[in-house]
């Protein structure tokens, strides 16, 4: 087979992959870009492995096989909850990639380099490429797999530990070495020296003592970074893992690799910016884990959780005409989407106005909440976001909370030594009446603790979500 057609199904694979990220940006195109990225991925691995220097067929398809059977089996498992982590645990596997990718690519140049086979040819296709590069190229061939490696042991890391902070495996503080910033900065300061060694013929002790580096900067960076701002995280490293597999596309020369590590590595860090954005956070910052842990001693809480029970909460949703529902985390691990969009038909066909407020980063992955409503039939047009619906909590008689902590709390606002003083939250305070449905009295995932449940006009309706919504369903008149 040609490079005439390798290179024609690497561009429809790029245009499919181009539809798919574009597609992601509405709930109603989303399964229809699946579809286009699954198509996209297949024809690219078609065309690579019946195009020039492919070999090896049993063993490759042996792989696919096997890789297939093991994400079949995840896929079947895994919740919608637990989506964050397992995307976390995908970057994962993408920074170990482009490492061993990145150290194939050197022993390959060096057997090259040694003349130990005759034109490269005995050692394959990317070697025979290799035998025919001037100096020149073969230096900035290094360079790139260099930077490949270095950042796919940072994503690597970073997203394992990503992983267990999600997962609940790992503390969600944010925690760092004594020393701080410093040993990032020392890390990364020793990796650059390890880069001019190994362009001046260290060989692999450097290229290995800087991979050992940058693992250390990935964990540390991560660890670094309190629960609270985990969304920004995932997708943060999202991006590292396309730049590192476009690094590794320029090693290969395989263009398809360069352009799909492009889209991933810019979509990434747009998607991180947006983010930062809205939690009010320096991206500059993100990148280089600089925040996450607070200022100083929190402010103390006055008061006390008030509870109240379904009757209660369904006499105040009959009296009331707007009602607006807050949707978390809590609510997905509840699996409580379904209760709720049933009780929003039942409150809408009694004449009331229900919309529900999503904010950027509810669910510890963007889009999380939009998914759920969405699969659970809940009309488009009622879920707004932060920013179309802030203003309209005065005018709100009544506020349901289910499962959030951080995204309504008035902290983020009045504690300037909060860990998440200065993120623009949905100011549900400001309604008539909150109800704030939560398993028990914890401070939850990011350890923070929500004035919101203290004040006058709140009462916490205790219990599992979906249980807690049911029981309000035959109130509703």
């Amino acid at each position: 087979m040609d490079f005439g057609f390798t290179t024609a199904a690497y561009v429809v694979s790029a245009v499919l992959f181009i539809l798919s990220l574009g597609g992601l940006s509405g709930q109603e195109s989303a399964k229809r870009a699946v579809w286009y990225g699954i198509v996209g991925m297949a024809l690219a691995v078609v065309a690579t492995l019946i195009g020039p220097g492919s070999g090896l067929w049993l063993l490759t398809l042996l792989l696919i096989a096997g890789g297939g059977v093991i994400g079949y089996m995840v896929a079947t498992k895994v919740q919608m909850t637990e989506m964050p982590q397992l995307v976390a645990a995908m970057h994962s596997l993408v920074g170990l990639a482009a490492v061993f990718v990145g150290f194939n690519a050197h022993f390959t140049i060096g057997l090259v380099a040694d003349h130990t086979a005759t034109a490269g040819e005995e050692l394959g296709y990317f070697a025979s490429i290799v035998a025919h590069k001037s100096a020149v190229e073969l230096k900035i061939l290094a360079v790139e797999l260099f930077l490949g490696v270095f950042i796919g042991a940072i994503t690597f890391t970073g997203s394992v530990v990503a992983f267990g902070k999600l997962s609940g495996k790992v503390t969600s503080a944010a925690t760092k070495l004594p020393g701080g910033h410093m040993l990032n900065a020392g890390a990364a300061a020793l990796s650059l020296i390890c880069l001019l060694w190994y362009m001046n013929g260290g060989g692999f002790f450097p290229l290995f003592l800087m991979t050992l580096a940058a693992l250390f900067i990935g964990y540390h960076l991560i660890m670094g970074i309190g629960g609270a701002d985990m969304p920004v995280v995932v997708s943060m490293l999202n991006s590292y893992s396309g730049w590192a597999a476009a690094a590794i596309g320029f090693s290969l020369g395989n263009d398809l690799l360069i352009v799909v590590g492009a889209l991933v590595g810019s979509s990434g860090a747009i998607l991180s910016y947006i983010m930062c954005k809205a939690m009010n956070r320096h991206f500059v910052s993100v990148i280089l884990g600089g925040f996450g842990g607070g200022g100083g001693e929190q402010m103390a809480v006055e008061g006390e959780q008030v509870a109240i029970e379904a009757d209660g909460v369904a006499n105040a949703l009959n009296e009331a005409d707007s009602v607006v529902i807050v949707p978390g985390y809590g609510m997905a691990v509840a699996q409580a989407q379904g209760a709720v969009s049933e009780l929003t038909r039942k409150l809408r066909a009694a004449g009331k106005e229900v919309r529900f407020a999503i904010h950027p980063v509810a669910g510890r992955l963007p889009g999380h909440m939009n998914v759920l409503l969405a699969e659970a039939k809940v009309p488009y047009d009622i879920v707004l976001e932060m920013d179309e619906i802030n203003d309209d909590f005065p005018d709100t008689d009544v506020v349901i909370v289910i499962g959030s902590n951080d995204i309504v709390n008035p902290a983020a606002q009045d504690d300037p030594n909060s860990p998440i003083a200065g993120m623009p939250v949905l100011e549900v305070w400001k309604a008539k009446q909150v109800f704030v449905s939560k398993r028990g009295q914890g401070t939850g995932y990011s350890g923070i603790e929500n004035p919101l449940f203290f004040k006058e006009n709140t009462r916490m309706f205790y219990g599992d979500a979906k249980d807690s919504v049911n029981k309000l369903l035959p109130m509703i008149d």
